[in-house]
């Protein structure tokens, strides 16, 4: 899952990138309202956790833009204000949680998880296809109740292949979910990895469609 910190405090913006990644997340940094809103603008998140507190603005001043144009990404307002004034403010601004600072980085990943998880095409915690179940929050995998080891990008792969189950995604629809923006791009990287999927769930279960991307088939 791919998600937008927002947070001017480098330090601790670049510790929460670290954390999120350890957690099975492919995240991104800005460190203003008007870097966060270009990223986002570009598209692609799952979610944004969203500093109240910013260089060139408020967090609620980003958010009031984003639901004016249409944007419905699951929002998580971090703050140091946190007030239920200031909880309910931000709630009513269109922010879907409220984490106040300081807080735990597990916290903030299973509140993530769960804002995804709320979206129409993510009701429930565990996917499941052909056999193959997936548990994000623990970033594991089973095959007919066999646990399968998967390293952090393989396990990205699959569970956005298993989110869209028969769908084709593009090479950059995958590449997206791997790599943050501020990161460079390994040409072949998608392709290691459905190699590596397809040794460990069978040659048959990652379909290539020549020319268009990737999916799951039916066995």
């Amino acid at each position: 899952m791919r998600i937008l910190i927002v947070e001017d405090d480098e330090i601790l913006g670049d510790g929460l990138k670290v954390g999120l990644t350890m957690n099975g997340f492919t995240p991104d940094l800005a460190v203003s309202a008007a870097e966060a809103d270009a990223a986002l603008m570009a598209g692609g998140f799952s979610a944004v956790a969203l500093d109240v507190m910013l260089p060139d603005g408020s967090g609620h001043e980003l958010l009031r833009t984003m639901r004016r144009r249409g944007d419905a990404t699951p929002v998580l307002m971090l703050t140091a204000l946190d007030s239920v004034a200031d909880r309910i403010k931000g709630l009513d601004g269109g922010a879907d949680d409220h984490l106040g600072k300081p807080f735990d980085l597990d916290e903030l990943a299973a509140r993530l998880r769960a804002l995804v998880r709320r979206g129409p095409a993510r009701r429930t915690a565990h996917l499941e296809f052909a056999g193959v179940m997936l548990d994000p929050a623990r970033m594991e995998a089973e095959v007919d109740g066999q646990p399968i080891g998967l390293s952090r990008r393989e396990f990205t792969i699959l569970h956005a292949l298993m989110e869209h189950p028969g769908a084709i995604l593009s090479r950059a629809r995958l590449e997206e979910r791997l790599y943050g923006f501020q990161e460079g791009v390994e040409s072949n990287a998608v392709e290691v990895h459905v190699h590596h999927l397809r040794a460990k769930f069978g040659s048959r279960f990652i379909e290539t469609v020549r020319g268009v991307g990737y999916r799951l088939r039916e066995p």
